[in-house]
């Protein structure tokens, strides 16, 4: 249990924070689920969503567990982030920049033949696809064959490479969308700067960023001469922006760097918030449960309506084995952040592993509320299928056990659970017709391998 994350990619955890490989022979590449980042992100990107006229609730967010900095979308509405990014950027307003010149990609429909070869494909495989074409993009041709395949591979080097006319367009709509929310579009132009500087320092290797969104003086020169005339030019980031991109990078830094370099970025000297949430998952990790609980526990005496910092105090006490006490800051976080699926997979995850036949329940409803924000997490289903085996409801548990091996692409266990779920369910019933459906679409999977 206290090993867990020794090695980043080697589990996959059940909490809010947890990873998934895309390929074993990649043992850096993965994508990562976290409530808090997935928060802050979208609380900066749904204004611009709204402003280039696309509906917020159709454009998912993903995030990728490595350091190169590197954003682009892909597979219809689907925007992608790096972790190595988030990392990098030094404001809000350079984040939102990135953001927005992606949803001008979006609302632009470039590369369109891709987005519809991927339109249908599951997250997982989209990402497996990316990494390999980013692998190839940023010059490890190797390493990208390995994740996409040998026939695939040359294809995929001009896979996530914009045209100088699309990253044009994409930087005039870009603008656009910051002028309507009221934010500057200076960060954008800062962030260029950076990745201008990165490519004149590294003598030859070049961010992916840089490769597949094309940079040259003329397109930083218009978008300089544009930001300028923009009467929001000098607004400044908000506090509340500021705060939540240094908590989400602390978190960043904790979760996937060893103790030692944590606290090289985040010394035990340094009393901030964000300095003390780094070393509280440092530790925790490490592991050293006691000064985590220390550190996250002066948090929350001064941030008592946090629910990420409960959460954090949940998942910690969860996994050291703790179960019975990881439950009161889980329900907090709940009570705080109702609509926030992962905190609410993990808390029923957190009542399941209890094993108090009093709280089953509790469990199921948390799980199926889970759901109905996030229908398309796999181990929420998991977990609602044991949940739904405790109190002995056969049915429901054939179901959900077909709901999760649809999620996980595997079309001929959906469709034994969900043929016994149909021999269990009256006919009619909407568990019934869900069943009814979940074997057509296994049979025409099943079809189109044949």
């Amino acid at each position: 249990m206290n090993k867990r994350f020794t090695t980043f990619l080697s589990v996959i955890l059940v909490s809010a924070f947890f990873t998934q490989p895309v390929a074993a022979n990649q043992p850096k590449l993965s994508y990562i689920r976290d409530a808090e980042i997935e928060h802050t992100l979208r609380s900066y990107a749904t204004p611009l969503f709204t402003a280039a006229g696309l509906n917020a609730n159709d454009v998912s967010i993903h995030l990728i567990n490595n350091k190169v900095i590197n954003a682009f979308v892909a597979g219809g509405q689907r925007m992608f982030f790096f972790t190595g990014l988030l990392e990098r950027v030094e404001s809000p307003s350079q984040l939102k920049g990135i953001i927005a010149h992606e949803t001008g990609h979006i609302a632009g429909g470039h590369l369109a033949r891709t987005q519809e070869a991927l339109k249908n494909a599951t997250t997982k495989s989209i990402i497996g696809y990316l990494l390999g074409a980013a692998a190839v993009i940023a010059g490890g041709a190797e390493g990208g064959v390995a994740v996409v395949g040998g026939a695939q591979a040359l294809a995929q080097k001009s896979f996530l490479k914009y045209s100088r006319e699309q990253e044009s367009s994409a930087d005039q709509a870009s603008l656009r969308y910051l002028e309507r929310t009221g934010t500057s579009g200076r960060g954008m132009m800062e962030f260029l700067r950076i990745l201008e500087q990165n490519e004149q320092i590294s003598y030859g290797k070049v961010d992916p960023y840089w490769r597949s969104h094309p940079i040259n003086n003329e397109r930083i020169a218009a978008l300089a001469r544009q930001v300028e005339k923009s009467p929001y030019r000098d607004v400044p980031d908000s506090p509340q922006d500021i705060r939540a991109l240094k908590f989400i990078q602390a978190k960043l830094v904790g979760f996937t760097e060893n103790l030692r370099e944590t606290l090289k970025q985040y010394p035990p000297e340094d009393k901030s918030e964000f300095a003390r949430y780094a070393r509280a998952i440092a530790y925790f990790r490490h592991p050293d449960i006691e000064k985590g609980l220390k550190e996250i526990d002066s948090l929350l005496l001064e941030n008592p309506t946090n629910p990420y910092f409960y959460e954090l105090k949940g998942q910690m006490l969860y996994e050291n084995g703790n179960i019975a006490a990881s439950l009161a800051p889980l329900k907090t976080a709940t009570e705080i952040a109702p609509y926030e699926p992962l905190i609410l997979t993990l808390y029923g995850t957190s009542l399941i592993a209890n094993n108090q036949p009093q709280t089953d329940q509790e469990a199921v409803d948390t799980l199926k509320t889970a759901l109905a924000y996030d229908p398309n997490n796999s181990r929420t289903w998991y977990q609602l299928a044991t949940a739904y085996s405790r109190i002995g409801d056969e049915a429901n548990l054939a179901l959900a056990s077909a709901e999760r091996f649809m999620l996980l692409g595997n079309a001929q266990k959906a469709s034994f659970h969900a043929k016994r779920a149909q021999n269990l369910f009256p006919v009619g019933t909407p568990g019934y017709l869900r069943a009814d459906d979940i074997i057509a679409i296994s049979k025409n999977l099943l079809k189109d391998k044949s």
